[in-house]
Order: structure tokens, then C-alpha cells, then sequence
């Protein structure tokens, strides 16, 4: 049977058929200079420690953090994000370790630092979660996070790091205010070329839990964080928060989550054309990887979920599949 009939003359199918046609129209692409890969770091020595909430993930003590630095050196990732995992022993009320200039991410800096020079960036946050008792990202007192006076200690602890040689300073305890804080001190200290990556939209979101396993807060947060951190039904809140950190001296922004959050990363970029950088976070990566598991999913699921950040339009990825997409692109 012969169909005929009218067809138009202009038939995008044209353009998908070919593996080289593809290539040459895509609108987005990823490639390794896109990637930041976050590592957690813990005390201790000869330690390769698995972390349980998601497959393929480990501590490392610092003299296991050189090879993995240089992993992503060789591979090209342009920077790396470091997480200590603080024993509990070094937690208080106020995180007092967060302002110990020998604690374990100022450690890690002067290493990364002597042994790397600047073939790769190191992005650490600014926030007391890892070291406070009660598991907040501020001082906490009578059921309320104080701004305030959590700000003082978050300027301490930017200025150790960036001494310790951190390249881009990333807070993301979600203190109002504390942008042009940090930025004042970073300058008045000598510090002028230290970035300020601000968590500028962080939401209080149900997709950290595995985070704050690897980090070790995940028993110890007392109540929630929704007083701080975004409410996951605003989005031009987001704005807001985006426009005072740009002024205050933000340099870059992160959205945190990723994938629930591509619209937000859309708006941000459409409405400031600033650097924004999607988090891929902990509980993104742990439905990924247990999907593979079940064999449902696969590599190319994976450099989806990231080309689906770029076509949002995000310039960079923090991801805990950064050395395995390097690998492969």
C-alpha cells in the first residue's frame, strides 16, 4: 500500500539522524571543566573509610587525599569541594573547631596546597554545622539559630581557611548578612582574590540525609533547619536571596538541590547572568546509584542528569560522579 499526501518540507528528524548531525546542532554539551568533585576527608592514617548511604563513596585521611587529588588533576576537574566528617570529641555548643587553624580542612588546604601548587582549586564551606553538638549550621540557642553572632565566628573561620589556602570560600549556613561580612574581612586581611561561592539558594530540603551521614551530623541535629534554610515551595524568594548576595560581593551561587530545583536555576540565570553552580547532592547521587544497582539505569542516565543542569543553565556541577563522567568524556 502506497501512502501519499502532503508532507512538510521541513522535517527535524533530518537533523537527529546521524550520530555527527547530532553532534554538530547540540545546543548544550558537558564536558570535565564543568565538574567539581566534593571529597570527605576524617582523621586518623591509612584509612579508605566506605561511607554507607552511598555506594562508592569513602572518607579519606589526608594521606590517602593526595592520590585523589591527583586523580582529579589527571583527569582535568578544576576543583575540588572538602567535607571533614569531626569527631565527635571536637563538637560543641559553638564549634569552636571550626577556628582551630590545625583542624582537619585547614590540615588538608596547607597539604593539597604544598603538594599541588595551583593545578587545582579547593573550595571549602563556611558553616558550623560540621563541628557544632546540635548538628545546625549556627549558634544555637532556646530552639533558634542567633545570626548574628553566628556571623563572627563565620568570618573567623573564612579567614583561617583562606589562610590555610582555600581558593573559593563557600558559605552555606544561610545567615542573612553574611556575604558583605565575609567579603569586608577577606578584603581588610589581604585576601582580595579569595571567591566567595555563596549558598545563595539552599533549600531545607529531604535530599541531604546521606550529606550528613558521610559527615557525621546525621543523629545529632536537633529539630529542622526550615528557619535558615529556603522553603521548597518559594521560588522568587530565591531571587531575593540571589540579588542581596550579589550585592553584598557573592562572586558565584549555588542552588542546592539540583534536579528538583532546575527551574530555580533557570530563573537565576536568566535574571543576573552570574556563575551559578548546580549541587548534585547526596541523596540525588544515592537514587542514581541504587538504581544501577538494580540495573535500571546507566552511565548514560548519568551524564543526562548532568546535561539537564547545563541546559538549565548552570556553568559548573558539584557531583560525586565527577571522576567517573571525567573518565568517560
Amino acid at each position: 500500500m502506497i501512502i501519499t499526501g502532503k508532507y512538510p518540507q521541513l522535517r527535524l528528524r533530518r537533523n537527529r539522524q546521524s550520530k555527527w548531525s547530532r553532534r554538530l546542532i547540540s545546543e548544550n554539551n558537558l564536558s570535565v571543566d564543568d565538574l567539581i568533585l566534593p571529597i570527605f576527608i576524617v582523621e586518623g592514617k591509612n584509612k579508605k573509610i566506605p561511607v554507607k548511604s552511598m555506594p562508592g563513596i569513602f572518607r579519606y585521611t589526608l594521606d590517602k587525599l593526595n592520590s585523589v587529588v591527583k586523580t582529579a588533576i589527571d583527569l582535568g576537574i578544576p576543583m575540588i569541594a572538602l567535607f571533614p566528617y569531626t569527631q565527635k570529641k571536637l563538637k560543641d555548643s559553638l564549634g569552636t573547631e571550626s577556628l582551630n587553624p590545625n583542624n582537619l580542612v585547614c590540615r588538608a588546604c596547607k597539604q593539597v596546597k604544598k603538594k599541588f601548587k595551583n593545578k587545582i582549586g579547593i573550595m571549602c564551606d563556611v558553616a558550623l554545622d560540621p563541628y557544632t553538638t546540635h548538628g545546625h549550621d549556627g549558634i544555637y540557642a532556646n530552639g533558634n539559630i542567633l545570626n548574628d553572632e553566628t556571623i563572627k565566628i563565620l568570618v573567623e573561620q573564612s579567614l583561617l581557611q583562606a589562610s590555610a589556602g582555600c581558593d573559593v570560600l563557600a558559605p552555606s549556613d544561610m545567615m542573612d548578612g553574611r556575604i558583605g561580612v565575609i567579603r569586608k574581612a577577606l578584603d581588610k586581611n589581604g585576601f582580595k582574590n579569595v571567591q566567595l561561592l555563596s549558598y545563595a539558594v539552599k533549600y531545607a530540603s529531604n535530599f541531604y540525609g546521606p550529606f550528613r551521614d558521610a559527615v557525621g551530623t546525621k543523629n545529632l541535629l536537633k529539630g529542622d533547619k526550615k528557619s535558615y534554610q529556603m522553603d521548597f515551595r518559594n521560588s522568587n524568594e530565591a531571587i531575593r536571596e540571589v540579588a542581596l548576595d550579589i550585592k553584598e560581593g557573592a562572586d558565584m551561587v549555588i542552588v542546592k538541590p539540583g534536579l528538583p530545583y532546575l527551574d530555580i536555576i533557570e530563573k537565576v540565570k536568566n535574571k543576573f547572568k552570574i556563575p551559578v553552580v548546580a549541587y548534585q547532592v547526596s541523596g540525588e547521587y544515592s537514587m542514581i546509584t541504587s538504581s544501577i544497582q538494580r540495573k535500571i539505569i546507566n552511565k548514560d542516565a548519568i551524564l543526562e542528569t548532568l546535561l539537564s543542569f547545563k541546559r538549565s543553565g548552570a556553568n559548573a556541577i558539584i557531583t560525586y560522579f565527577a571522576i567517573q563522567v571525567a573518565k568517560e568524556l
